[in-house]
């Protein structure tokens, strides 16, 4: 299964897709419009990857944070609810916006939301409501590790490397503290 891939984004006028080129192998995955617009003009880019495997075909869904796969992967548990709908409804609103409205059980909000009618809204507030364990990485506390990561890549730092050191990080980091603990780890 593919986790991750890193290489240089080529943005297709096709909805929700994008090609990343690792080497030469180009690699089509399907994206959210969020993660296309945090890629977008990149001459490198770094998406966590889900494989979606079925009896007749093989998909990746690409996403420019963990925080978003995770909701992504939440999402296509609930019942009726597939793989193009969850990027359909990640497309709508910023990853935030989707949480608060699940954790307030609010089910007309999420109707707000494409190929969401008042079923599959109510199956989701039902399903996830209070489940979604990374809530906090996603709002303030989320903003602040992309500007750690963000510093640390500017720096030079590879992609890879910075997340896998700004995951060991406080949640409650300030963004100095957390460059500084970042720069100690990848410098070891």
């Amino acid at each position: 299964m593919i986790g991750h891939l890193r290489g240089k984004p080529i943005i297709l006028e096709e909805q929700n897709e994008i090609i990343i080129d690792v080497r030469g192998v180009g690699y089509s995955l399907l994206c959210s419009e969020n993660s296309k617009g945090d890629i977008a003009g990149k001459a490198s880019a770094s998406l966590w990857v889900h494989t979606h495997v079925r009896e007749d075909s093989l998909i990746l869904f690409g996403f420019s944070t963990l925080a978003e796969k995770q909701l992504f992967l939440s999402l296509i548990k609930v019942n009726g609810i597939g793989p193009k709908l969850a990027i359909g409804v990640l497309s709508a609103m910023p990853l935030s916006k989707i949480i608060q409205l699940i954790d307030q059980g609010d089910a007309k909000g999420l109707m707000k939301l494409p190929k969401v009618g008042k079923k599959t809204a109510e199956q989701i507030v039902l399903s996830l409501k209070g489940k979604l364990s990374f809530q906090e990485s996603t709002s303030q506390d989320f903003s602040t590790k992309k500007d750690i990561i963000s510093a640390l890549v500017n720096l030079g730092f590879r992609m890879a490397d910075v997340e896998f050191a700004v995951e060991k990080l406080e949640e409650d980091v300030s963004v100095q503290e957390g460059v500084r603990a970042a720069l100690a780890e990848l410098s070891q």
